[in-house]
């Protein structure tokens, strides 16, 4: 999905927040926590977090079915792989200590 926003409209998210009247951090904020389980997506480039207007259309779109009701959100990959490596961890845990005899 981010090779995606290359080729799309970018915009930094001073500009973002500017467009929509809000602060910069509150762009932050949805680019990071997210609203309602859904993440405004951005790139990197050269030490500096972009958006686009594409992306920024379809994180309206998500964050309103979410509240609606009408949308299941699903998770990002990266909370997919979070559970996947705590998963891991467990067992090996619990391996080590079956073979402590514990």
């Amino acid at each position: 999905m981010r090779d995606g926003l290359l080729s799309e409209q970018r915009m930094s998210f001073a500009e973002l927040a500017r467009h929509q009247s809000v602060s910069t951090p509150t762009v932050w904020r949805w680019s990071k926590r997210g609203v309602r389980g859904v993440q405004l997506e951005s790139i990197a480039i050269g030490g500096r977090r972009y958006t686009t207007w594409e992306a920024y259309a379809r994180f309206v779109e998500r964050t309103t079915a979410a509240a609606t009701g009408t949308a299941r959100v699903v998770p990002s990959t990266s909370t997919s792989q979070a559970s996947r490596r705590r998963a891991a961890a467990i067992a090996a845990a619990e391996a080590e200590l079956r073979d402590a005899g514990v």
